[in-house]
């Protein structure tokens, strides 16, 4: 066996090597756009995004990491937008679902968001996180109808525990 290797094995390793760089060169720019929004910096994040898009404008990851950043940044509006083409372009993806149910939930636009939920489990029922969001806006839609229960009925103790009860489980967990 000889111990040189041939031209078309340092070629193939050449390509290989190629490919793992190129590889870990992407798992940073999606860890750098993340870290980026995650710390505030919402404004550096899109622009990362756009310019790793502008060469992979199709990359289903990095513009859902662009509408985490455009919704952190407030920028519903965008977000929305960039949420909604990636579901036209990939309607199995869960994620993109989940986070546009949470810019609809925001906007008190809770029909819309138990739509999206609903979408998100049924492509992934094993997506915990929508599941917990869906049963948010169940609780928030079971308060909203309650409440109008409330209105029409006048005062009603039953009603007005379970109004109380559901008021708990929406307030934010103390962090």
């Amino acid at each position: 066996m000889s111990s040189y290797l041939r031209p078309r094995s340092v070629l193939r390793l050449l390509v290989v090597s190629g490919f793992l760089v190129a590889g870990v060169a992407q798992a940073d720019v999606y860890g750098d756009v993340s870290t980026l929004t995650k710390s505030g910096k919402t404004a550096q994040a899109i622009e990362k995004a756009e310019q790793y898009l502008g060469t992979n404008p199709r990359d289903p990851q990095m513009r859902f990491l662009k509408g985490v950043a455009q919704s952190k940044a407030g920028d519903l509006e965008a977000a929305t937008t960039t949420f909604t083409l990636l579901i036209e372009e990939y309607p199995e993806l869960p994620e993109p679902y989940n986070n546009l149910a949470v810019i609809f939930a925001s906007q008190n636009q809770l029909e819309k968001a138990r739509g999206a939920l609903e979408m998100a489990v049924r492509n992934n029922p094993s997506y915990a996180v929508a599941h917990e969001n869906l049963g948010d806006i169940y609780a928030r839609l079971a308060h909203d109808s309650y409440n109008q229960s409330l209105k029409i009925s006048g005062n009603n103790r039953a009603l007005r525990l379970k109004m109380s009860t559901l008021a708990d489980i929406l307030q934010p967990a103390a962090r």
